[in-house]
């Protein structure tokens, strides 16, 4: 299996490459950059790997949601690389991405919860919730969109911890989920390395679409995404 993996949906930019079980990846913090470290990022990995972009089975991004901005940079990439390559895309939660890097780092354990928040500005987060089951997490409600103020926690666990710059605005969270979450990571944000993780395990069990229906999830119904022009 040797799958790529892009992410632009917040102030990271990041590009993995999984070949066979080996994880290469570049990640940097770069805000307004996304542009200029993304494709020298994809170049640099397949050098290293000593692999053609032609040899690609699938591709891989972070579909949001996330900043606007950002997703349609990975997502026209990816889209625009597919195209070219004629090879099918998973498009991976950047949220499911977060709880995966508790997962990574250590910081999660089976059966444990993992809250992800990300600061969706006009006073709102999105957030899901997740729960790590044979060490991978897996969601126990749909991602919204909402004030802090009105979001659970939607699964029993043991243990909870928090991820994602929605735990900045910590103390607008209900008093329940403040007492129940124990350690929180507001500095955190999607990594490729976790989408490819994520994505591979998808693929295997027949997850996948086309290069025309990449598209990012904005969570809010009132946006939408344009293809490219023509498709």
């Amino acid at each position: 299996m040797k799958l790529l993996a892009l992410d632009t949906t917040a102030e990271g930019c990041s590009a993995a490459l999984w070949l066979e079980g080996v994880l290469f990846e570049r990640s940097i913090r770069s805000p307004r950059g996304h542009t200029q470290h993304l494709m020298p990022m994809v170049r640099e990995l397949v050098a290293e790997a000593d692999i053609r972009l032609s040899d690609l089975d699938a591709l891989a991004f972070g579909r949001g949601p996330g900043s606007f901005t950002g997703l349609r940079i990975a997502t026209g990439v990816v889209q625009g690389l597919a195209y070219g390559l004629d090879v099918p895309v998973v498009p991976v939660s950047s949220l499911a991405a977060v709880a995966a890097q508790a997962v990574r780092r250590g910081v999660a354990q089976e059966g444990q919860g993992v809250a992800v928040a990300f600061d969706a500005r006009m006073g709102e987060v999105y957030w899901n919730c997740y729960t790590v089951q044979h060490g991978v997490p897996r969601a126990s409600a749909n991602e919204r969109v909402c004030a802090p103020q009105q979001v659970t926690l939607t699964e029993t666990a043991d243990y909870w911890l928090g991820a994602g710059s929605g735990f900045t605005l910590v103390n607008q969270l209900p008093a329940a989920v403040r007492e129940t979450v124990a350690e929180s990571y507001p500095d955190w944000y999607p990594q490729a390395a976790d989408i490819a993780s994520l994505a591979v395990a998808d693929w295997s069990q027949g997850v996948q679409v086309p290069a025309w229906e990449a598209a990012p999830v904005y969570v809010r119904d009132e946006i939408t995404w344009k293809k490219l022009p023509g498709r």
